[in-house]
C-alpha cells in the first residue's frame, strides 16, 4: 500500500543512471513511467504530492533527447523512511528494463541538484567524415564568434547561438578509410533553450559544410559543474560539500 500523501519526506536520494542500446530511443515520458513502475516494484517508500491526484516526488534534471544515449542522467527521489542509497540503487536497477541502468546513488545534502549541473560532455560519432576533416570543422566552429542555428522548441522554431554554449570541441581518434567516422567530444553549457548534439552538428554544417552521411550517434558521457581545472565534477560527489 502506498504511503499517505500527507506523509512528509525525510530523505532525498540522488541517482545517476544510463540510457543505453535501444532504450536511447525512449522518450523522457517513457523513461519516467519505467522508473515509476520500478519504484513500485522495488517497494521504495516514496513521498507523494498533495492534492486530488498524488504522484511520487521525483525530480528530473536535463533529460537526454530522444535518440541519444547517456551514461550520466540524474534523478532525485524523496522517501518517507530513511534508506541506504546503495540498497535503493541495487533494487531499482534490478526492477528496471535492460538499457536503463542505475549506476550510482547518494543522499542529498538538501541543496539543489540542478545547481550542481552546469555542463554536459557529448561524444558524437559522425559517419562519413574523416577525423582530419572533422577536426578542421571543429576548429572553425570554436573560432567563430557566433553560429546561429534554427531549432524546434516547445514554443515553435527559434534561432539560437550554438557557439555561445560551447566550452570545447575536440576530435578523438575514429575510424578512417572508406567507412570513415570521426568522433567529436564537446562540452556544452546548460543554457535555455538547451543546445543539443543536433544543434552542434548543424553548426558544423554552417561553418564548414560538414554533415554525416547517415544519422550521427550521440552519447552523453558526463554532466556536472566545471572545476578550476576545467574538469567535470559528478554531482553525486558534491552531496557533502
Amino acid at each position: 500500500m502506498p504511503p499517505r500523501p500527507s506523509d512528509p519526506p525525510v530523505q532525498r536520494i540522488r541517482l545517476r543512471y544510463a540510457k543505453r542500446g535501444r532504450l536511447r530511443f525512449a522518450s523522457h515520458r517513457d523513461v519516467a513511467r519505467a522508473f515509476e513502475r520500478a519504484l513500485r516494484a522495488a517497494g521504495v517508500p516514496m513521498a507523494y504530492s498533495q492534492g486530488f491526484s498524488p504522484h511520487p516526488r521525483v525530480s528530473w534534471i536535463g533529460a537526454a533527447p530522444t535518440g541519444a544515449a547517456s551514461e550520466a542522467e540524474y534523478v532525485e527521489i524523496q522517501v518517507v523512511r530513511r534508506l541506504d542509497p546503495e540498497a535503493v540503487r541495487r533494487e531499482l536497477d534490478a526492477a528496471l528494463p535492460d538499457g536503463l541502468d542505475v549506476l550510482a546513488a547518494a543522499e542529498s545534502d538538501g541543496g539543489s541538484l540542478a545547481g550542481l549541473i552546469e555542463v554536459s560532455r557529448w561524444r558524437i560519432e559522425v559517419p562519413g567524415v574523416p577525423s582530419d576533416e572533422l577536426a578542421r570543422a571543429a576548429a572553425a566552429l570554436m573560432a567563430a564568434p557566433s553560429v546561429p542555428v534554427e531549432k524546434l522548441t516547445k514554443d515553435g522554431r527559434r534561432t539560437v547561438d550554438a557557439r555561445a554554449a560551447l566550452v570545447s570541441a575536440d576530435v578523438a581518434e575514429g575510424t578512417e578509410g572508406p567507412e570513415a567516422c570521426g568522433i567529436l567530444s564537446t562540452v556544452v553549457r546548460q543554457v535555455t533553450p538547451a543546445v543539443r548534439p543536433d544543434d552542434v552538428l548543424n553548426a558544423l554544417v554552417v561553418v564548414a559544410g560538414v554533415r554525416p552521411t547517415v544519422p550521427a550517434k550521440a552519447t552523453r558521457t558526463a554532466q556536472g559543474r566545471l572545476d578550476d581545472d576545467g574538469c567535470i565534477v559528478d554531482p553525486l560527489q558534491n552531496v557533502d560539500d
